[in-house]
């Protein structure tokens, strides 16, 4: 099954500490090419991001984003209570020390040395659900690549198939063509008024015949078409196998122009090219 390069994932998780979001672009490119955009505190993990990125595509240019932003609320903040407890302890023992104190506030005992904390993050788990995202955006990814992928490789079939209905048909016109080349050849010669020696005609035939024989080219393209077809179906990455089997049926192509002693067999060669440079600019998407 053919896979597109080209394809657009994202996807973000909602956390207690905040959130992730991981953003993936793929484009066309002959070989697997990953950049990413991530955080300094965590630019670790990019490492394990490509081993991912490899074992899960073949080919084509990765650009990927991932964002943290962390919430800010008292999740992210704790109050060292005990610390609390014993500093409200000697301001009370001081107060009564003191004439008219002033009312203490939970404000200002908040801004106490030690009192106010931030929350250690668990910088270990969330690299692990930065992967798991990732791995995830991966899985969506493939299946955009499937589907654009799907398309593209009913677009090449049906190239195939007008490819084919041109090969049929210089097979029916070939017998025809032949016959009349026969037949012109003979009346050229006559209006010279010259003897004819029927052996040398007939080797003039034979070697007419020859030139213009196109039922190799003919068998060959049909077998690449073949090939191209089972190759669709294969589930590895296709892409430079296709590429190549364009360029086979490109020059046969060519031959079978260059054989053409007829208009019909020319239109069909040209029909043929159209066809295939049509499903090479396809195919340059295909994985």
């Amino acid at each position: 099954m053919p896979r597109s390069m080209t394809a657009f994932a994202r996807n973000r998780s909602e956390l207690g500490w905040g959130t992730i979001s991981c953003e993936i672009r793929s484009l066309n490119h002959r070989f697997l090419e990953t950049s990413f955009r991530l955080p300094e505190s965590f630019r670790q993990t990019e490492h394990s991001l490509r081993e991912i990125a490899r074992t899960r595509l073949q080919r084509g240019k990765i650009d990927c984003s991932i964002q943290l932003l962390f919430t800010e609320n008292e999740n992210l903040l704790e109050a060292n209570i005990p610390l609390a407890r014993r500093y409200i302890d000697v301001a009370e023992t001081l107060s009564n020390e003191i004439q008219n104190p002033a009312p203490l506030s939970a404000l200002e005992v908040m801004r106490w040395p030690g009192i106010i904390v931030d929350k250690e993050l668990n910088t270990e788990k969330i690299e692990k659900e930065v992967l798991e995202l990732f791995k995830h955006t991966i899985d969506q990814l493939l299946e955009g690549r499937a589907r654009e992928g799907n398309k593209l490789s009913e677009m090449i079939l049906l190239r195939l198939l007008n490819m084919e209905d041109q090969i049929r048909k210089i097979k029916t016109d070939l017998p025809g063509i032949l016959e009349s080349q026969r037949t012109r050849l003979k009346d050229r010669l006559a209006q010279l008024k010259q003897d004819l020696d029927n052996d040398r005609v007939e080797q003039e035939m034979v070697l007419l015949a020859n030139r213009t024989d196109v039922n190799e080219e003919l068998e060959r393209l049909e077998a690449h078409i073949f090939e191209v077809r089972r190759t669709l179906e294969s589930k590895e990455a296709i892409g430079r196998r296709l590429d190549f089997l364009m360029q086979e049926l490109n020059r046969e192509a060519n031959t079978l122009g260059s054989k053409s002693i007829a208009g019909v067999t020319t239109q069909a060669s040209i029909e043929l090219k159209v066809s295939i440079e049509q499903m090479r600019e396809q195919i340059q998407n295909i994985e």
